[in-house]
């Protein structure tokens, strides 16, 4: 894109060069490659080692909490210390799970790969975030939002297309993708932590003063902002979660097929689906970006209900690309809301609240469709779970409208 390049090119004297924003948000799609790069090999492990959807769900839900327990911890720790203080150890749990992940032959082995996985994005989507910001500076803060949020995404659906096509051996070639990952860490060109202002640190829901391990937040004033970006991205990540756990049983009980690469190529078009839809709207004005979302993510699910009752692979495939352009739009909007809000400070943190909050219902809602589906039948819990979600994104899309006049603008 490089229209997007040459239209933020200015910066502030002394701040890094764009490249360098650029190549900041590699960690970023590094790690993400790992967290999804097991979806395709699901069905084959179900086979092989013998286990429910339930089971499924669980182990994708063991995920959700590393990654939930990890930004308790990283973006306050990542604020007040630095963002390679928490990058690097996570990039180092990544490589564990990639081991593990190519030598699983048991159900523990992949809760435990989930796991790790989920602490090494919990410390990216906090600390290697912020770290883009950082980088690009004040004045390109909304390329910042731009890049960070689409390295999020094209990672999340290249590992699956990857794993689809080579199988275990994905996690080889992770490994060295998360090597090059710390060597931009070592040299990233990010600015020392910024000592917080007297009183900064008050809540509105008021920690143990100084807590190291405290549920994320933002400062006075930016809780609007906060509200609003999870109103919109906490639908849109749980929708696409639902694809990435069930959306390889649902392909294979419409196809009466197994191959990963089937699988693997839903999850990366509806990823790549997420990263243009944010390059198409990053110009829009937040809340417009924001109600997009919501709209997607309902019409999606729409989908998702008509796809399983009348068994078409298109409309599946229709209700993949919706949920991921409502998750990519609404991450998108959330960012660019706390870029523009929160002090470098506490942006990490920020970072971590605004994941919590759509994280906690994305390994909640496909895990109780999971064991639902066990119970009544898949198409009984898709149905049930694409209703849900519905009307979560409407009310979504209608605490954006009613949101603060400051989300307007660009």
């Amino acid at each position: 894109m490089p229209g997007a390049r040459e239209a933020y090119e200015e910066r502030e004297e002394g701040a890094a060069p764009t490249r360098w924003v650029w190549t900041a948000a590699w960690p970023v799609t590094a790690v993400f490659v790992l967290s999804n790069a097991a979806t395709p090999l699901y069905v084959r492990w179900q086979r092989e080692i013998g286990f429910s959807k339930g089971t499924l769900t669980v182990i994708f839900a063991c995920y959700i909490v590393g990654l939930l327990g990890s930004l308790l911890v990283s973006g306050v720790v990542s604020d007040r210390v630095g963002r390679k203080s928490v990058l690097l150890p996570a990039l180092g749990l990544a490589m564990a799970a990639c081991a593990i992940f190519a030598s699983a032959s048991a159900v523990a082995a992949l809760i435990v790969a989930r796991l790790f996985s989920g602490i090494a994005v919990g410390a990216v989507v906090s600390a290697g975030m912020a770290a883009v910001t950082d980088v690009a500076g004040p004045g390109r803060r909304r390329l910042a939002a731009l890049l960070a949020s689409c390295a999020m995404v094209f990672g999340a659906g290249l590992g699956p297309l990857l794993a689809g096509v080579l199988g275990k051996g994905v996690f080889v070639l992770e490994a060295v993708l998360l090597a090059a990952a710390v060597l931009v860490v070592a040299r990233m060109p990010v600015r020392a932590p910024v000592a917080p202002a007297k009183g900064a640190w008050v809540r509105t829901v008021a920690p143990a003063k100084g807590a190291w391990v405290r549920i994320p937040g933002v400062p006075r004033g930016s809780g609007g902002q906060l509200l609003m970006g999870i109103a919109v991205f906490a639908p849109g990540i749980t929708a696409t979660s639902f694809v990435l756990s069930l959306g390889p049983s649902l392909l294979s009980g419409l196809l009466d097929t197994t191959s990963p690469v089937a699988a693997g190529a839903m999850a990366f078009v509806m990823f790549l689906t997420a990263t243009g839809a944010q390059f198409a709207v990053q110009r829009l004005d937040r809340r417009t970006i924001l109600i997009a979302g919501a709209v997607s993510t309902t019409i999606g699910m729409g989908a998702l209900i008509a796809a399983v009752r009348a068994s078409s692979v298109p409309l599946l495939v229709a209700a993949a690309l919706l949920a991921g352009a409502g998750q990519g739009m609404g991450q998108l909007g959330g960012l660019s809301l706390l870029n523009s809000s929160v002090p470098a400070s506490r942006l990490a943190e920020a970072n971590a609240a605004l994941n919590v909050g759509g994280y906690v219902p994305a390994g909640v809602l496909p895990v109780t469709a999971g064991y639902l589906s066990d119970a009544a039948g898949l198409t009984a819990g898709a149905t049930v779970f694409g209703a849900v979600l519905m009307a979560l994104a409407l009310v979504g899309g209608l605490v954006v409208l009613v949101g603060p006049p400051s989300s307007r603008r660009k």
